[in-house]
């Protein structure tokens, strides 16, 4: 949009060459006004100091002062004018959206704050939003605490448990070793009932739609059918690969493309993807690349009597 104007310089007559009736215009003005005050009131900034223009926008948006129905000029002209100092090639892209208080806490690292922030951080923990930063500041600063409590809320499941969280003794690597020694399957975590989680077997796994039925009910399976579905591809693998066998997909991104996935991994093999849209001349260079043997596999389902069968073909790479 060029060069904006600063938000303390947009007025009445710039909203209604923006799309807004005169009468529009006045009341969004008054809450641009509102909003922007508000915002200082609660920085409370020394003299001099500039107003953080997401607090600002954090106000318009609690305000609720931009509406569905306002044109999309109105809405643009605002938003750039809020970020009209903002360095995006320094800070990133300006925030659009931001959670209130109670969205926050039902995210997983709200919860995971609202549960442990108190002990962390004592009387200096408020609430996910107002402590992120200084959570996030522990969590660099204490990686073992932290990162114990996530591995826990995240309910992974180790077939050999790491001997620490990280080492760090090793000086040819500067970033440390993660979870040294630590052997697990994250599909297995995936697909089994969690109570950190709040997962259980008929909690909804997967949600979609098969293309071209637009008009259909979108189709829904629960954990436990997931589950069911994965075992039976990963059973099917297992009597055909050895483990540690690499195995491509080469399929559109559908429900049983979801399901193969999942079970290569499970079956502890190495998945590649491949993009459906790619010719074969690609897909035999990405193969190559993952020293694929020189096989395609095929795997169908038929169904029988209301239950699946996997079939699992392998098919020569045609050069």
């Amino acid at each position: 949009m060029g060069n904006p104007k600063s938000i303390n310089e947009v007025g009445l007559d710039d909203l209604v060459e923006a799309g807004l009736s005169r009468e529009a215009a006045a009341e969004l003005e008054r809450k641009l006004r509102e909003s922007v005050a508000r915002a200082w009131q609660s920085r409370m900034p020394s003299p001099g100091l500039e107003l953080d223009p997401r607090e600002v926008w954090r106000e318009l948006a609690s305000a609720k002062a931009l509406k569905p129905s306002h044109p999309h000029r109105v809405h643009q002209l605002v938003y750039y004018s809020v970020y009209s100092g903002w360095d995006a090639s320094a800070r990133g892209p300006p925030l659009y959206w931001f959670p209130s208080l109670s969205q926050s806490k039902q995210t997983n690292l709200g919860r995971l704050m609202e549960s442990h922030g108190r002990k962390l951080l004592g009387s200096s923990y408020k609430d996910p939003i107002t402590s992120f930063s200084l959570f996030q500041k522990f969590s660099v600063e204490h990686p073992d605490v932290y990162w114990s409590i996530a591995l826990n809320e995240l309910s992974l499941s180790f077939h050999c448990p790491p001997s620490c969280i990280l080492d760090t003794s090793d000086k040819s690597k500067p970033r440390g070793t993660w979870l040294p020694g630590a052997v697990f399957n994250i599909a297995e975590c995936c697909l089994l009932p969690s109570q950190q989680q709040r997962r259980g077997d008929d909690s909804i796994a997967l949600v979609w739609r098969d293309e071209g039925y637009d008009h259909m009910n979108v189709n829904r399976m629960t954990l436990k059918e997931l589950r069911e579905q994965v075992m039976l591809v990963a059973n099917a693998l297992d009597a055909t690969f050895s483990k540690g066998d690499t195995i491509a997909i080469d399929m559109p991104m559908t429900v049983h493309a979801v399901i193969i996935y999942l079970a290569i991994v499970l079956g502890g093999f190495v998945v590649v993807s491949i993009a459906d849209s790619f010719a074969p001349k690609e897909i035999a260079s990405r193969l190559h690349i993952s020293r694929q043997k020189e096989s395609l596999l095929r795997i169908l389902y038929k169904e029988e009597a209301g239950s699946f069968h996997c079939i699992v073909e392998l098919w020569k790479l045609i050069q």
